[in-house]
């Protein structure tokens, strides 16, 4: 299963924002966005040309791709089945990127980051509807129970993620019990429900992949 391996931390700088890979890192000092590093490979004293309208739309799709801890092959997969929903194929993405097995769990603060989420997934420590599933990329439905496996619920690194509910809550489609360390997936997200996402142009990525 292919997955990004290099550092996390230099996509963020990347792209210039912070994607929140590396869960409370993130958060914290060390942080390299905090200290204004510079986008990677560049001379620090160089001037920024303008972004064409190719490179605007590129660093875009970019930019959701490496939130949602994915490659391009099955970036692009994702699209063209947004693209054959009905509605809106750009919330009809933000919808299916929201659904994976990873990120839910990422969501129910299983995990304090996607890469973790992939991770427990992948190790059968998640259950989906009381069996096992071990495939990230896994479409939960609305009405979905999720739940981490009975010999899995003492692991220190669920612990500790599942203290993040308590402080910041859970998204509004998804309910969790922390105690049975237990959730549902209750409805698709609506687009302006994924409020972390309110500064990507998804429809920029849409005009990329239709040229």
């Amino acid at each position: 299963m292919a997955r990004y391996t290099g550092p996390v931390c230099r996509l963020c700088r990347t792209e210039q924002k912070k994607l929140f890979l590396k869960g409370e890192r993130c958060k914290s000092d060390k942080c390299p966005l905090n200290k204004k590093r510079g986008v990677p490979g560049k001379d620090p004293k160089g001037r920024a040309g303008k972004r064409s309208e190719y490179g605007l739309q590129l660093r875009e799709k970019q930019k959701l791709k490496r939130i949602y801890n994915m490659l391009e092959k099955q970036f692009r997969l994702t699209f063209e089945r947004a693209q054959k929903m009905p509605g809106i194929t750009g919330e009809n993405l933000v919808a299916l990127l929201e659904s994976r097995l990873d990120n839910v769990v990422f969501r129910m603060h299983f995990a304090v980051n996607r890469a973790q989420a992939r991770q427990l997934v992948s190790h059968r420590h998640i259950l989906v509807n009381g069996k096992i599933v071990n495939i990230p990329s896994y479409q939960v439905k609305a009405g979905d129970t999720i739940s981490v496996k009975e010999g899995s619920k003492k692991l220190v690194v669920i612990l500790d993620a599942l203290n993040e509910v308590a402080k910041s809550g859970t998204a509004p489609w998804i309910s969790v019990d922390v105690d049975a360390q237990r959730g549902t997936f209750n409805a698709l997200p609506r687009r302006e429900e994924v409020t972390d996402l309110a500064d990507v142009k998804e429809q920029l990525v849409v005009e990329l992949y239709s040229k």
